[in-house]
């Protein structure tokens, strides 16, 4: 069976552009720029002059809808992804929190499961493991009581889960090093996070294997922080070794609270849109009313509060993850800085499905790969979702 995507504005790569597409078995069999429409389909979508993008690539999510993946239940997964489905992110990878062993493993069997089974909602491609191997100083809102250095017994344990696709460390922790060498060696990807390291410890975990670094400007060390440490000479920290390093990818929570228009448009700058991923960093709180709500498991987490838009720490003083979607995401970021649509739908899409190697199946309006869409209208708001060329969701 053949479907037409017609009457549509395709955000591809690297232009907007009039077009239609035609999906076969789940898969874009044609692409076609113009308005002239092929002969030969079996069901015809008008998409009303709305943009046709490629579903969002989500690499950092906790929840939504009330539920935290880390809540240990397949009811909580299936939660959550469906609601980031409502938001245009057709493929993430569930990210754990610093937690208990058992806790830790429980997610991972959960991931494991959901990656190999048609699970309603946003399609599972893995885990991110997050924490617990986090600096102290640096933990945000993650339980304090459960962070903890690398030993191997412990991270074998949770890399022989099978399931991780990106694995979060401070680099400054004694015993990082193993650890990040055996990811690389297993092909999983390694991330710098919560971390206080200097600029010369980030050089060096480049060295072991570390590829990118999670949720910039946000839990990390720049020289004014390290400064506090050591009065002259100024050192760099994360924040400066990540612009620095062009072989670091990283990514934003670009929902208008955590960072500032100037810092979006300098990561933008320093760093290009294949190299710089928009992310949700989203928590339970998403789609739910103002309030207080646990992070992590929810009967051994976290209290955050959600309010004017974000996720704070009970006292107010400080962010705790986001609560917005992508959606969100792509339509703050466009906004605020004025990036072309084309490059911030990439951001959300095709460099994050990159990021993981998985940009030969996901993440753009491309023949042969899946045809995962999000219809956005001139809003930018979310008017259907389709997952393998079937809709899954109409706003």
């Amino acid at each position: 069976m053949r479907v037409l995507f017609a009457n549509g504005v395709l955000v591809l790569a690297d232009r907007v552009a009039l077009g239609s597409v035609v999906v076969r078995d789940g898969r874009i069999e044609r692409i076609l720029i113009g308005s002239d429409e092929p002969p030969g389909w079996d069901q015809r979508v008008d998409l009303e002059s709305n943009y046709l993008c490629p579903g969002f690539v989500d690499l950092h999510v906790h929840g939504g809808d009330g539920a935290d993946f880390m809540d240990g239940s397949e009811e909580a997964f299936h939660t959550a992804c469906r609601a980031h489905l409502r938001h245009g992110t057709t493929s993430l990878l569930p990210t754990s929190c610093v937690a208990t062993h058992d806790r830790i493993l429980k997610f991972l069997a959960l991931c494991d499961r959901a990656r190999s089974h048609a699970w309603a909602g946003a399609r599972v491609l893995g885990a991110h493991l997050y924490g617990p191997f986090f600096a102290p100083e640096a933990k945000g809102c993650h339980p304090g009581r459960a962070l903890r250095t690398p030993s191997e017994a412990e991270w074998r344990a949770f890399l022989d889960a099978g399931c991780v696709v990106t694995a979060s460390i401070a680099p400054e922790l004694p015993a990082s090093e193993a650890f990040a060498r055996e990811c690389r060696r297993r092909g999983i990807r390694v991330n710098i996070g919560h971390s206080l390291a200097t600029f010369d410890q980030v050089r060096q975990a480049i060295e072991w294997g570390a590829a990118h670094v999670d949720h910039l400007f946000c839990a990390m060390s720049d020289r004014a922080r390290l400064r506090q440490q050591q009065a002259y000479p100024m050192r760099g920290g994360v924040v400066e070794a990540t612009l620095f390093f062009d072989e670091l990818t990283t990514e934003v929570i670009a929902d208008g609270k955590h960072l500032q228009r100037e810092l979006l448009q300098l990561a933008y700058k320093i760093k290009g849109p294949d190299r710089l991923a928009l992310v949700t960093d989203c928590s339970r709180a998403l789609d739910m009313p103002d309030g207080t709500y646990i992070f992590g498991p929810e009967d051994d987490g976290e209290p955050f509060l959600k309010r004017d838009g974000v996720g704070l720490l009970p006292d107010g003083k400080a962010l705790a993850s986001s609560v917005v979607g992508m959606d969100h995401m792509v339509r703050t970021m466009h906004r605020l800085t004025g990036i072309p649509l084309y490059e911030v739908v990439r951001m959300a899409s095709l460099t994050p499905a990159r990021i993981i190697g998985r940009d030969d199946d996901l993440g753009s309006l491309t023949e042969g790969k899946r045809a995962d869409f999000v219809v956005l209208d001139r809003e930018l708001t979310v008017w259907s979702v389709w997952l393998g060329g079937r809709l899954v969701h109409a706003a």
